[in-house]
């Protein structure tokens, strides 16, 4: 890879793209710093950094959202470069402008045209007079309800409002009769004035099959400007894209040419320079036509999907970044860049899907992903997930001869994950991807929304399988990616029982055979087509004498004791649950190994318990 002419780089974010972003640079040559907060401290891309600048306490607007520390910590270590990578101030036109008075390259499009494109109204003006189609709706100053209101009337229910500075899904409301737009209007605004500063809306004919088309353009300073094709990122939820591909799926090579020239147009029309994105919102009641694709809006950054364009073009988009900032021409021209087969990318998040889709956070105490995919990630097992951070922990591409063939390579590797106790969505996308709609291609962004619980929940255990994994456990107790056992002690057993508690609490029963003496273990983590499921397992003696060991019960792992079902001298049987250990946001009953008496209790309700601490010492109930 031939060295750019920047020497020295400073990414101004965190996670994988910051990560991303570090292994281009090291290919080409160019030594990098981080920035960090209080939080990330131990973060990967802060050790995979040749320099690291702590810039303030954990929340965002007290360290990367700053960005006169962001510019200190440039010049104080030599970099000649800012990459902001995408979210924080990546869209920022002053922080921009900053970065270049202050004398440093900024990797990224001018000032100028992340104004002229940030502000939704202002960008569809400047795409009408470019000639690119936008979608039919409301772009004027005139902000009173009752205008408003009558523009919606005009355009036809249902329709969209949406913030004139959003972004991110947030400041949008679906309005589908006339009675419910003053209420919706309210909401709208209120919500764009919180997280934009800025109230006013505009109004677009709401799509009733919409596709989420976007294409990847280039420009450099020399006014060349080139497109990477189309990606479609209709799998949403919420307005936030979940699974994107390239190239779209029934895009045939008329409207390919005219989407695609479209965005070449959009971008030449303010002088762009550097990566973005041309949104453009298709009716595909009809399928994929050029008549019925419109523009919605542009983001003047790399994208978080960049990754599949660069899969079927072969193209370094990071790259192609820092050697347009260093004042070289585009790597390529039109005539050179072609489509090689098909790729699909999967976000990957630490958040519950069974539960709302309520972030999760800890330590990840178990951090696997498939190495048959391109993995992009900024964390690593025994990393923590933060709360300040948007909870996307890792992005998963397969590349693939055909469609087909890549979404079976990717939902083989989704299978594969395994992470714990910090809660995925790759069960949901696991199931997502083996939807026959999907696999067809029949769908639009409000596919997921419709699926529901369908795609949410945690599939039922089924037989058959649970015979498997106890089969599998019984010969290989603690080994390999799917178990992992670890906890109670008890000597001499020669039969278990796993029980098997799935996200919903709901428990199944096995029998293992054959666990050897020498694999003690009280716990298994398995993850079945991504879902993690645990197991807790039991032994007992199948000796007349009816004890095994010393019956000492201890803690399988730190956690609250939330209830105790025996007290000191209770006769017990065997199996009969003694009390319950909430850990790693279960809950765990622990039962008695055999048949016998409390001889010993050393658990209260309420109390916090370390790992190993033992709770209750069944004796033998003959004395």
């Amino acid at each position: 890879m031939p060295r750019a002419v920047i020497s020295s780089l400073l990414i101004a974010n965190r996670g994988e793209i910051a990560c991303r972003i570090i292994r281009t640079a090291r290919a080409m040559g160019i030594r990098t710093v981080a920035v960090y907060s209080d939080a990330d401290a131990n973060a990967l891309h802060v050790r995979q950094a040749d320099e690291a600048v702590h810039i303030g306490p954990s929340p965002a607007r007290e360290s990367y959202l700053v960005g006169d520390k962001i510019i200190a910590a440039a010049k104080a270590t030599g970099a000649e470069a800012i990459h902001p990578g995408y979210g924080f101030l990546s869209e920022n036109a002053d922080f921009a402008q900053a970065v270049q008075d202050a004398g440093l390259i900024w990797v990224g499009p001018n000032p100028a045209s992340i104004r002229a494109m940030g502000l939704k109204d202002a960008a569809k003006e400047w795409m009408i007079a470019a000639g690119v189609p936008v979608t039919p709706g409301y772009l004027g100053e005139d902000q009173r309800p009752d205008h408003l209101k009558a523009e919606a009337d005009k355009i036809g229910y249902p329709v969209l409002i949406k913030a004139v500075a959003g972004g991110g899904g947030k400041g949008m409301r679906r309005v589908d009769a006339a009675d419910d737009f003053a209420d919706a209007l309210l909401s709208c605004q209120r919500e764009a004035a919180s997280s934009f500063g800025d109230d006013r809306v505009l109004i677009e004919k709401y799509i009733l099959s919409p596709r989420h088309i976007e294409v990847q353009v280039f420009g450099d300073s020399h006014g060349n400007v080139v497109h990477l094709f189309e990606r479609d990122c209709s799998l949403q939820r919420r307005h936030q894209k979940v699974i994107e591909e390239a190239p779209a799926p029934g895009m045939d090579a008329e409207t390919r040419e005219a989407i695609c020239a479209a965005a070449v147009r959009a971008a030449k029309a303010v002088d762009y320079v550097g990566a973005g994105t041309i949104e453009f919102i298709a009716d595909a009641s009809e399928d994929l036509r050029a008549d019925r694709i419109w523009f919605m809006e542009m983001n003047t950054r790399l994208q978080v999907e960049h990754p599949a364009t660069e899969e079927i073009t072969g193209q370094d988009l990071v790259e192609w970044q820092l050697r347009v900032a260093s004042g070289e021409p585009l790597p390529k021209t039109q005539d050179e860049l072609s489509i090689d087969g098909w790729a699909v990318e999967a976000r990957l998040y630490a958040e519950d899907p069974a539960k709302g889709f309520l972030p999760s956070i800890g330590r990840l105490e178990e951090f696997f992903l498939p190495d048959t995919l391109r993995i992009e990630t900024g964390v690593e097992e025994g990393g923590e997930v933060s709360p300040f951070y948007d909870p996307m922990i890792a992005k998963l591409i397969a590349k693939g001869a055909t469609r087909a063939a890549a979404l079976d390579r990717l939902i083989n590797g989704l299978k594969l994950i395994a992470v714990w106790p910090v809660r995925t969505n790759a069960g949901f996308l696991w199931q997502l991807l083996s939807e026959d709609s999907v696999h067809d291609a029949d769908f639009d962004t409000g596919l997921i929304a419709r699926l529901g619980d369908q795609v949410t929940q945690p599939l039922p255990a089924d037989p058959e399988h649970l015979k498997q994994i106890a089969a599998m456990l019984s010969a290989t107790p603690g080994r390999g990616p799917w178990a992992r056992l670890t906890g109670l002690r008890l000597n001499s057993p020669d039969r278990a029982v796993a029980e098997l508690v799935d996200d919903g609490g709901q428990r199944y029963s096995v029998p293992l055979t054959d666990v050897p003496d020498d694999e003690p273990g009280d716990f298994a983590n398995v993850f079945a087509n991504a879902f993690p499921r645990q197991f807790m397992i039991f032994r007992a003696s199948s000796g007349s004498s009816g004890a095994s060991g010393d019956g000492a019960i201890l803690a399988p792992m730190p956690g609250r004791i939330i209830a105790v079902d025996v007290a000191a001298g209770d006769v017990v049987t065997k199996g009969q649950k003694l009390l319950t250990l909430e850990a790693m946001k279960m809950e765990h009953g622990l039962v008695a190994p055999f048949d016998g008496i409390v001889a010993e209790l050393n658990a209260a309700a309420g109390a916090q318990v370390p790992v190993d601490a033992l709770l209750v010492r069944i004796g033998k109930a003959d004395g």
